[in-house]
C-alpha cells in the first residue's frame, strides 16, 4: 500500500521535508522546553502539584503556538507533595548523607526523628527472626542488601585482573543468594517485612536500590503507613551498614517533610491541529507526561514529551492545514499502569477506531534506532513508504521489523495496539538508560542529548506529515502471531485493560 507520488506531490513533499529539517535545526525550542519542564517545574509524580503545573504549562505553551489544547480529566489519585529531606549522621561522627524520602511516604513529626540505625542480621530460622523483631523498636532499620562494590562492571572489566573480577562477581552472587535465603526464613518478602518492622515499632526505614551506575539509585514508592521511608545513596548506605555491622551504633537525625493532599484530579493534556480533508482520521503524537520524582524525569519521559511538543510546533509552522487531524497526547499516570492512555482509549473509541497512526517515544534521550510493525500485517507498506521521505542521515540508524509482534506493555502505545489501532514505538538508543537514568535520582536535564532528540523530532514530524498526506487509510489487518518458543503455545494479541481511575499509592 505504498504512496502513489506524482511529480508535483513529490516536489511538495521534498519542500515540506526541507522546511521541517530547517525549522528543527535553526529554530529549535527543545532546550527551552526542557529547561521549563525539568528545571523549573521538576518531577511530575502523579497526584502532585508539580504534575498539575506541568499540565497547565503544556496547555499554555501549545496555545502560544496557536494550537488548541486542554487538560482532560480521566480520574483521581491520592495527592501528595514532597518537602525537605535531611539525613544527618550524628554518631560516631557528624556528616550529612545523601538521601531522599520515597514517593507518598509519611513525614516525620515534631521536627524529625533521632535514632540508632540497625541492619537486618542473618537468622537461623523464623523463630530467630521473631526473637530479633522486638529489638527494632525505636530504631531506624536498613532493609536493602548491601553491595559488594560501588563500581559498575565496566570499571572492573577495564581495570581489574580477570581473577579479581570473577571473584567479585561470585561474591556478589553468593551474597544475593544468602540474602534471599535469609529473607525466606522470616516467612515474609521484601515488601511485607517492612510492614512487620513498622508494627514492631521501627521509627524509620532506609533502603538503597543501586542501579549499578555511579551515583544512580532507583527511586520507587513507599510501603509504610505512619513512618518515613528513605532511599539512601549506595555510598552512604554502605557506610551506615558497616557502622551497624561492626557495632559502632550509628545514630542519625532524619527530617522528612511531606503533605498528604487527599484525592486530586488526574489529567491528560490533549492538543489538536484539525484536519482539513479527513478531519475524522487521526495521527497521534504520544508520550507520557508523568514521572517518578527521584530526579526530574528528563529521559523518562521528558525527552518523549518535548519531542512530541516540538514536533507539533514545527508542523503548525510549516504544515498548518494537515489533511488528517493531528493530536498530541501527553498521558498522565503511565508509571502507575498506563492509566492515562487507557482512559483515553476507553473514553474516545471514535478516535481510536479512526487512528491512521500513532507514534510513541518513551525510552530515553537517544536517537531512534528501532521501529516494529507491532504485528500489523501491512505495516511495512505504509511505514516503509513514509520512511522513504526521511533523510538518510536519520534512517541509516534505524532497524525495522515487519510485521513484528505486539509488545511494549510498559508504554502507552500498548493501550492503542490492544484496541486494534496501528500504534508504533520509536525506540531509542540506550545511552545507559536502564542503569543510569530510568527511575533514578540522576534523571535530570544534563542527561539529555539534544542532537539525538532533534533527530527524533525530524523523524516524527516527517512520519506524521507523510501519514497525514497518505491517500490511503492504513490497514489494521493483524498478522498471525508466531508460536511462543518458551511454552510452545500460540502467541495472542493483547486485550484492552481498564485504567485505574481512582488510584492511590
Amino acid at each position: 500500500m505504498g504512496l502513489l507520488l506524482g511529480t508535483t506531490y513529490a516536489q511538495t513533499t521534498e519542500e515540506i521535508v526541507e522546511k521541517i529539517v530547517t525549522e528543527a535545526n535553526d529554530n529549535s525550542q527543545l532546550e527551552v522546553l526542557a529547561h521549563e519542564l525539568m528545571d523549573v517545574i521538576g518531577p511530575r509524580l502523579v497526584g502532585t502539584p508539580q504534575q498539575m503545573k506541568a499540565h497547565e504549562w503544556a496547555v499554555d505553551t501549545f496555545n502560544e503556538w496557536g494550537i488548541e489544547a486542554e487538560n482532560e480529566k480521566w480520574g483521581q489519585w491520592e495527592g501528595w507533595e514532597r518537602g525537605i529531606t535531611h539525613v544527618d549522621l550524628i554518631e560516631p561522627r557528624v556528616v550529612s548523607l545523601s538521601g531522599m524520602q520515597l514517593a507518598w511516604s509519611p513525614s516525620t513529626k515534631n521536627g524529625g526523628v533521632k535514632a540508632e540505625v540497625v541492619h537486618i542480621p542473618m537468622w537461623e530460622d523464623e523463630a530467630d527472626f521473631n526473637a530479633w523483631l522486638p529489638s527494632v523498636k525505636g530504631k531506624i532499620v536498613l532493609v536493602s542488601q548491601p553491595q559488594v562494590t560501588g563500581r559498575p562492571d565496566y570499571n572492573w572489566e577495564e581495570f581489574a585482573t580477570e581473577e579479581s573480577f570473577e571473584k567479585m562477581k561470585q561474591e556478589r552472587s553468593d551474597q544475593r543468594e544468602a540474602w534471599n535465603d535469609n529473607l525466606d526464613k522470616t516467612g515474609f518478602n521484601s515488601r511485607t517485612i517492612i510492614s512487620e518492622l513498622e508494627k514492631a515499632g521501627a521509627v524509620g526505614i532506609i533502603q538503597s536500590y543501586w542501579s549499578r551506575g555511579f551515583g544512580a539509585n532507583k527511586i520507587f514508592s513507599a510501603r509504610t503507613e505512619n513512618i518515613p521511608m528513605i532511599d539512601l545513596s549506595l555510598e552512604d548506605y554502605g557506610l551506615l551498614w558497616r557502622l551497624a555491622e561492626y557495632g559502632d551504633k550509628p545514630v542519625i537525625k532524619l527530617v522528612a517533610e511531606s503533605k498528604k493532599l487527599g484525592k486530586v484530579g488526574t489529567f491528560n493534556t490533549i492538543a489538536t491541529i484539525p484536519g482539513t480533508e479527513k478531519p475524522d482520521e487521526y495521527i497521534i503524537l504520544s508520550a507520557h507526561f508523568d514521572s517518578w520524582d527521584g530526579g526530574t524525569g528528563a529521559t523518562d519521559n521528558g525527552t518523549g514529551t518535548i519531542t512530541m511538543m516540538e514536533t507539533a510546533r514545527i508542523l503548525k509552522e510549516v504544515y498548518p492545514n494537515p489533511k488528517r487531524t493531528i493530536i498530541v497526547g501527553l498521558w498522565g499516570s503511565e508509571e502507575q499502569g498506563l492509566n492515562g492512555s487507557r482512559a483515553y482509549v476507553e473514553d474516545h473509541p471514535e478516535i481510536v477506531d479512526n487512528v491512521q497512526a500513532l507514534f510513541n517515544q518513551d525510552n530515553g534521550t537517544g536517537r531512534v534506532v528501532n521501529i516494529s510493525g507491532q504485528g500489523f500485517l501491512h505495516s511495512y507498506d505504509y511505514l516503509g513508504s513514509w520512511l522513504e521521505a526521511v533523510p538518510g542521515d536519520i534512517t541509516q540508524h534505524i532497524e525495522t521489523t515487519f510485521p513484528g509482534v505486539p509488545g511494549g506493555g510498559g508504554s502507552d502505545y500498548a493501550s492503542f495496539v490492544a484496541a486494534g489501532a496501528p500504534a508504533f514505538s520509536l525506540s531509542s538508543l540506550s545511552w545507559s538508560y536502564w542503569n543510569y537514568t530510568w527511575h533514578t535520582n540522576l534523571d535530570t536535564y544534563d542527561k539529555i542529548v539534544f542532537d539525538d532528540v532533534r533527530n527524533n523530532v525530524i523523524l516524527t514530524a516527517i512520519l506524521t506529515y507523510m501519514a497525514s498526506e497518505d491517500p490511503e487509510t492504513t490497514s489494521r489487518e493483524r498478522a498471525v502471531l508466531p508460536i511462543n518458543p518458551r511454552n510452545g503455545e500460540q502467541r495472542t494479541w493483547p486485550t484492552p485493560r481498564s485504567p485505574n481511575r481512582d488510584g492511590g499509592n
